[in-house]
């Protein structure tokens, strides 16, 4: 009986041992387990689907064009182009907010329509964030970018802020101001075409040239209608041509075909942009890119730039000496003012 009571004895304890050991390791689990995360009540920001927009802009390809992108990005990175800046900064113009290389910020979505029926390309106008998106970028950093720009402006005024471009800190990479810039040449490249019909047969710098001006101008070259009456004259690009002479001293083509060798065609195009405000005004950027249109470019640039700069004269700057020679200027300026109103300024950046 005894030896009975000590192996019962002796099987409670080590019961005992074991109900104790399991209620630690229960605890000890109990401790590292995981908490599960609250569900937060509120809504998920909403990811934007790619629009038509966007899908048409990122589907373009660099093989569409003749020209080296690569080549007008480092072009319009140039100071006496677009110039580069890494933050938010307002337009000398229009005061709107202009990063990169002159890329605006906040432009709604627009109605361009294409009142050409010869050419079946439509214009892309789509809005900053549509650009922003296209270029992989994340539209809360844009958010974030124009709440600070809009901060600072309450600080500042237009002009001051200019004065401190250089300080400000950086908003966005290099990489990304790239990306950036890529998308908005390519919506320029994708307007050039909708602007020239034969755009496919031009050659590449002359590709580049127009692409160039739709960046600066945007919807505003619609104003240059001499300049878009040429480049859209029938059958303007393909391989032989000649012109004739019209009464306001501007070639205009007649043939089918305009050809390397035969330039007087195209000094009729550079013609009507070197008589426009613009050229006037910015002569430095309008001298490159106006050369550009010169069938001979490729062989010497320089010189073509030369052919241009002969005869683009500068806009004359009047420097006030006085209240007499103030009131003449006024006067004069009030003169003048209608048609200057009349003429186009760039959408991004002087």
């Amino acid at each position: 009986m005894k030896a009975l009571q000590a192996r019962l004895g002796l099987a409670m304890v080590v019961l005992a041992t074991a109900v104790t050991a399991s209620s630690q390791t229960a605890g000890i689990t109990a401790v590292h387990e995981p908490v599960p995360a609250a569900v937060s009540d509120a809504p998920a920001i909403p990811v934007p689907s790619a629009t038509p927009a966007v899908q048409v802009l990122q589907s373009f390809r660099e093989s569409d064009v003749k020209f080296d992108v690569d080549h007008l990005m480092s072009l319009l990175r140039d100071r006496k182009h677009e110039g580069w800046v890494l933050a938010a900064y307002p337009d000398p113009k229009t005061g709107q907010p202009l990063i990169g290389a002159g890329v605006s910020l906040d432009l709604p979505a627009r109605d361009h329509p294409q009142r050409d029926p010869l050419n079946p390309n439509p214009f892309i106008e789509p809005a900053s964030a549509e650009l922003w998106q296209a270029a992989g970028l994340e539209p809360a950093r844009l958010n974030q970018i124009l709440d600070d720009f809009h901060q600072k402006l309450t600080l500042w005024d237009m002009h001051a802020y200019r004065s401190h471009i250089k300080e400000l800190p950086s908003q966005i990479t290099e990489e990304e101001a790239n990306q950036l810039l890529r998308i908005a040449i390519v919506q320029s490249i994708l307007n050039a075409k909708a602007y020239c019909r034969s755009f496919d047969r031009l050659t590449g710098s002359q590709q580049m040239a127009l692409s160039q001006l739709v960046f600066q101008m945007g919807m505003n070259l619609e104003e240059f209608t001499l300049f878009l009456d040429l480049i859209n004259s029938p059958g303007v690009p393909t391989d032989r041509s000649s012109s004739v002479g019209r009464s306001d001293g501007i070639a205009a083509p007649i043939a089918k075909s305009v050809s390397a060798g035969d330039v007087a065609y195209w000094n009729g195009v550079q013609k009507s942009l070197i008589q426009s405000q613009w050229a006037r005004l910015y002569r430095t950027r309008a001298v490159s890119v106006i050369a550009m249109l010169d069938p001979r470019y490729n062989q010497n640039p320089h010189m073509a730039e030369r052919r241009v700069g002969a005869v683009l004269r500068p806009a004359v700057v009047h420097r006030r000496r006085g209240r007499s020679h103030a009131s003449s200027q006024l006067a004069s300026n009030s003169k003048h003012a209608g048609k200057r109103s009349g003429h186009a300024h760039s959408k991004r950046r002087a």
